[in-house]
């Protein structure tokens, strides 16, 4: 069986919520919801939070989970596993980002198992989008691919579109990642980010601009990434029930 790792990368600084892994969701904090998600399904020994801050360290370090500070210079949170990577290698990379506090353990497992049958592949997850208020919102990452599921593009802009601007079919990104060690070592070689990448602010685009694969696979629609106020409440009604 292929070695792996399941970072949690957790950046303090957000713009839109600072402190964002700390945030409190009925009691307990963000990241630690994330972390109890990833345990459903990954042993705690190969789950790491990859953190820039001394809190989140903090916090880690009192519900004995393993973390390790990265810089806060790092470009993204990929570039944050890119630094992990260089003192622990193995094999592959799982990715949950810690702002995923609803992610599913299935889809965990999914990507972990074809993280196995295509280890020298980046892969990603998707699922279909509904509702025309998640199709219009720069929030949302939205991804074209082709056929045989590779990935063409990802935009904050609501693609693919058409002369009606109406939602006909449309996906979004699942932010749960595999990066095989090899791509991840070239990936984190740059010290800016390239031209898509920069304007859509969606990292993935550095892959395709380099020419390296990132396999798309569908996954379920039960997550949410919290990036704005909206989404904490969706998320806090949730828990609820």
């Amino acid at each position: 069986m292929l070695d792996f790792l399941l970072i949690i990368p957790a950046r303090y600084n957000s713009k839109r919520l600072p402190g964002k892994p700390l945030i409190d969701l009925k009691g307990v904090p963000m990241l630690i919801r994330t972390y109890n998600q990833c345990k459903k399904v990954v042993d705690q020994s190969k789950i790491l939070v990859a953190t820039d801050h001394k809190k989140i360290f903090k916090l880690c370090k009192k519900n004995n989970i393993n973390t390790m500070m990265t810089s806060k210079k790092c470009l993204t949170g990929t570039d944050r596993i890119g630094e992990v990577a260089k003192k622990i290698k193995k094999s592959f990379y799982i990715n949950v980002q810690g702002d995923e506090p609803m992610c599913n353990p299935s889809d965990i497992k999914k990507i972990i198992s074809y993280a196995r049958k295509y280890p020298n592949n980046v892969i990603n997850g998707f699922t279909e989008i509904k509702d025309l208020n998640t199709f219009n919102s720069p929030h949302i990452p939205k991804v074209i691919f082709r056929n045989d599921g590779d990935l063409i593009y990802m935009s904050r802009a609501p693609v693919p579109s058409n002369k009606k601007r109406l939602l006909i079919k449309a996906w979004r990104q699942v932010c749960i990642y595999s990066f095989p060690y090899k791509s991840l070592k070239v990936f984190s070689n740059f010290k800016k980010k390239t031209t898509l990448e920069e304007i859509e602010d969606l990292e993935l685009n550095r892959f395709i601009e380099i020419g390296h694969k990132v396999k798309m696979i569908k996954l379920s629609n039960k997550s949410i990434s919290v990036d704005t106020k909206d989404d904490l409440k969706k998320v806090r009604k949730l828990i609820k029930r």
